[in-house]
Formats: structure tokens, sequence, C-alpha cells
């Protein structure tokens, strides 16, 4: 799974991990929690049916509205790039997502860290660059990188151009080198030199092999002519921008959430949200029960939700889990790293959405050596109507079934929704 960012300003947040207080706005609206949940899902795309097979510029359209995909390594079900996508589209071709991520140099989106590693939109490159110019400065990274940075700078050089000369590698094309030893995920020197180059912008991703191995190049034989070409911006004005795909991406939230998205530290998004609510992007509003200042995204609209969707651990709806028990009263906590006898929903649990609640809980594995999508256990939320919750969900497991190429699906007696959702499935 992909590590938190470090370019954080631990004196820029209070004790409890929120933003220290910036600039006071006055709120220009009162908002309830259940609009500023509407907002919320109509900006993700998740107010409205999914309407027929999507098609490339359906996909694309949804990668310019989330603005990223984070990546996990986790494929007890599907890897979770994909997921989002099939939430907001229903069973779409998988290899649009591949193409627009690893189709040579007409690609649209590019790995990095965004939120986490992440599949981010091509044209938003340009902002992250102030990120890549301070992993080469030792800043921002992991503290044993940034290290092996500072000690093995020749090695890495060496590396750089064994890459420029040869064209796009893996670690394991480096022979011996990548055998790794110790505890550092088992790193060789090779792997360390290429991720140390990924951070510092000066590799990128060409393609992933088998095993989800990444496979390194320069980002001028990787990126779109016109992505390489793109002059940097200011620092200022690059972190504004990166704000601004979140504000669009999120329609409504706190400071923090905001920076979250791009994993923006305090002190490198606090003072930029004052200059997004003079150009009039962001408006200051409440949203009753939230103890810190909203801001509403300009273009933000607020329809009564009609869809429903299964969300994976790391959909962008709730993968910041403060925010989705301010949204949706509901604590949510992935439990992949607890001890199985300690796990209360599950190892890989995906909340449901039915139109604008979180109404149920599943721990899903797909059985691939079998043919079956497995239903681990369910759990239906307090409040929720069991008999509706029911059949929507039976009809989700069905297509997500279908989707992952799978047959039957398996519910297992584990939760008060296991033995209703059995019967409903028959």
């Amino acid at each position: 799974m992909g590590a938190a960012l470090s370019d954080t300003d631990a004196s820029a947040t209070d004790a409890d991990g929120t933003d220290a207080p910036g600039p006071v706005f006055a709120a220009t609206q009162t908002l309830t929690p259940l609009q500023a949940r509407r907002i919320a899902l109509a900006a993700q795309g998740l107010a409205r049916p999914r309407r027929g097979a999507a098609e490339a510029p359906d996909f694309l359209r949804l990668t310019q509205r989330l603005g990223l995909l984070q990546i996990d390594s986790v494929n007890v079900l599907a890897r979770a790039h994909y997921m989002p996508a099939f939430s907001r589209l229903g069973a779409y071709d998988r290899t649009l997502l591949d193409t627009a991520a690893y189709g040579g140099r007409r690609r649209k989106l590019f790995e990095y860290w965004g939120h986490e590693a992440s599949l981010i939109r091509v044209e938003h490159q340009p902002l992250l660059r102030w990120r890549m110019e301070r992993a080469r400065a030792g800043q921002g990274t992991y503290t044993g990188l940034a290290r092996f940075g500072r000690e093995r700078a020749a090695y890495i050089d060496t590396v750089l151009e064994e890459v420029r000369r040869r064209g796009a590698l893996s670690a394991r094309d480096f022979g011996h080198e990548a055998r790794g030893t110790g505890s550092w995920w088992g790193w060789s020197d090779a792997k360390r030199a290429l991720e140390w180059l990924f951070w510092a912008g000066l590799l990128t991703t060409a393609t992933r092999r088998d095993g989800f191995d990444r496979v390194y190049d320069l980002p001028e034989r990787v990126l779109p002519r016109a992505v390489v070409d793109t002059p940097t911006p200011d620092p200022a004005e690059a972190r504004r921008g990166l704000l601004r795909v979140a504000a669009r991406a999120l329609g409504i939230g706190t400071v923090k959430d905001l920076r979250d998205y791009f994993r923006l530290g305090p002190a490198d998004a606090a003072p930029h949200i004052a200059e997004l609510v003079e150009e009039g992007t962001l408006r200051p509003v409440a949203v009753k029960g939230w103890k810190q200042p909203a801001f509403l995204h300009a273009g933000a609209v607020r329809p009564r939700p009609e869809g429903q969707a299964l969300l994976s651990p790391f959909d962008p709806v709730v993968w910041e889990r403060d925010r989705v028990e301010r949204l949706f009263g509901l604590r949510y906590r992935i439990e992949i790293y607890t001890p199985a006898h300690k796990r209360v929903h599950g190892y890989y649990v995906l909340p449901f959405l039915l139109r604008d609640r979180l109404v149920a809980r599943l721990d899903l594995k797909a059985d691939r050596q079998r043919g079956r999508l497995v239903v681990a256990s369910a759990h239906l939320e307090p409040g929720a109507d069991e008999a509706e919750v029911t059949t929507a969900l039976a009809e989700e497991l069905a297509l997500l079934s279908t989707w992952l190429g799978l047959g039957d699906v398996e519910v297992h007696a584990k939760g008060d929704l296991a033995d209703p959702l059995r019967r409903r499935l028959g």
C-alpha cells in the first residue's frame, strides 16, 4: 500500500490533527449535512444512475472530474485504481484505463505521488514539479530513501544513465541487483535508485508488467510532448492549481479536506485558500455539526442522488475517514492491518451507497481459482431498509461479478445482512 507523504508542517496543525486556525471568513450560507453530502456525491459523479455501456469519452470525462485515481497493491477484489470507474460507470472495459495510463505518448494519466501513489491527469504534471524538486533535495519522501539519495548519488546517476541508454527498465532488468535484502520492503539498491529517481521526477512509469512491477523511463519518452514542454509554474500557483482540482472533485470540504486530496501540507495549502475565495473558486460556508469552516466550489450542484455503488476503501468519497463521518455519520476504517480476530466488518470492506446514504458494508473477495465473488460478511447500517438494500445490493454484486469475469456470488454467514442477501441471490 502507498505510504503517506511527508510534506506536512506539524507546527501548522493542531494536536487533534485539524488545521490550525487560518484566515476567518464569514459564511455565505449554512448547509445541512444532507445538503453537503449531496453536493459531495454530485461532485464525485455519484448522483446519477449509470446509463448504458461506458466508452472511452465517458471514462476520460470521469478522470477529468476526479483528477486522480489512487493506486494500491492490494488485489483481493480488484486493484484500487480500477474500482472508482466501476462505481460510477458500471461494467466498463478496463482496457480504457490501461490505455489512458500506459498507452504511449498519447496517454491521459501518469503515475506519481498525488493522494498516495496515484494515476493523475497528465495536464497536472507541471503542478507537481515543485514536489519533485523537493524530493531531489531529500524533502517530502521516505527518510530512508532520502538518505539513500545523499549517500549513493553516484550510483543513482549510473542507474539513470542506464535507463537513458537502454530504454524502459524495471528493477528486475538490473539482474542480481533486483534481489534485495533487509526489511525495507526487500528493495534492492537498483529499486531504491529507481524509486528515488521516480520521486524526483527524473523517471516516470512507462508501463506495468505482470506482478504489477513498475517499468521506468525518462519523462520525455513517456509523457505527451505538450506536457513536457509546459513551463514549470511558480510553486504557489502550482499549489493553487492542485487546490482547484481538489475543490472541484470534492464539491465541498474543510481546508484539511481540500489539502488532503493531493496530500498538501498545511503550510502549502492554507495561504492559498483566501486567494481561491477572492478569485471566486471557493465560497465560505458553514455546515451544521462541522467544527471547522467549509468551502463550497463555485460550480457545485446538489441534485437528489439516484444512483448506487459499492465504494472501494481507496475511493475518493471514503478515503478520508473523518470526512466520511462528517458527511455520512458513519465511522469507517479499513481493517487490512487489524488482526483477524479483532476485525469488526472484515478484511477488505466496501461501503454500499444507495442514493445519498451508506447503507451497508461488505467484505468482498474475488476467488479467481473457483470463479466466484465471495461475500465474506455483509452488515446493514442502522436505519437502512433491509429489503430495499438487499434488492439493490444483489443487483450490484451481480454486476460486479460479471465485470470481474467471475460466476456465482457466494455469501458466507457473517453479518446481519448475509441471510437475506443469500436468499435474494437465490
